[in-house]
């Protein structure tokens, strides 16, 4: 009798982070802000579609912000598609931290800081949207995205990533708090634990 082999089921959507910011790389909250790929990031975009060239995509979405619209442009001359914008899947609205640092932040209002980097789902930034308004919105459009032709890439932010992998697990999901730039993921949290996410380093949303 023939062994019974099994081949990893792919899943139907895959989240991929942006390539690289200067903002990202120092610690800055870039928000709704238009900041474009450095350097890095734009290598990271290229090396992310050499990837995704491999999983036959049939849609490509992303979030209309710059960075993520500049990666998703990348992705759409390697892989053929082109990219469906969503302002449902941008970065969260970072209010009046929108272009501060990291360091100035902390040393200002430490304890909001803590529940920013923490996750704390009743975190809201001042002036800004809460993680709560982004988990609707974010989930919302990926419903939609799943509804749509498969499989489909949806390139996005690290706080989007992690909005929509805690949705779909009921918790946290620690691997996730921090994905690298450039990262390919799949949107089922089991299959995301295990996979092989590739892209640079895990630097912090924002």
């Amino acid at each position: 009798m023939l062994a019974r082999v099994s081949f990893p089921v792919r899943s139907r959507v895959y989240l991929a982070r942006h390539g690289q910011t200067a903002y990202n790389l120092e610690g800055r909250f870039q928000g709704h802000l238009p900041v474009p790929l450095d350097a890095t990031g734009r290598a990271q975009a290229l090396e992310l579609a050499e990837r995704a060239a491999g999983h036959d995509f049939r849609a490509l979405w992303c979030s209309p912000l710059l960075r993520a619209r500049e990666t998703a442009d990348v992705l759409a001359r390697r892989i053929g598609l082109e990219p469906i914008e969503d302002p449902r899947l941008m970065e969260t609205d970072a209010g009046d931290w929108t272009d501060r640092s990291f360091i100035e932040v902390r040393a200002r209002t430490p304890e909001l800081f803590d529940a920013f980097v923490a996750g704390d789902p009743g975190f809201a930034f001042p002036g800004g949207e809460s993680f709560a308004e982004q988990d609707e919105r974010v989930n919302a459009a990926l419903e939609q995205v799943e509804a749509g032709e498969a499989p489909a890439l949806v390139v996005c932010h690290g706080m989007v990533i992690r909005a929509a992998l805690s949705h779909r697990a009921g918790h946290r999901v620690e691997r996730f708090e921090r994905v690298p730039n450039g990262a390919l993921v799949p949107l089922d949290p089991a299959a995301a634990e295990s996979a092989e996410l590739g892209g640079g380093a895990a630097t912090p949303a924002s």
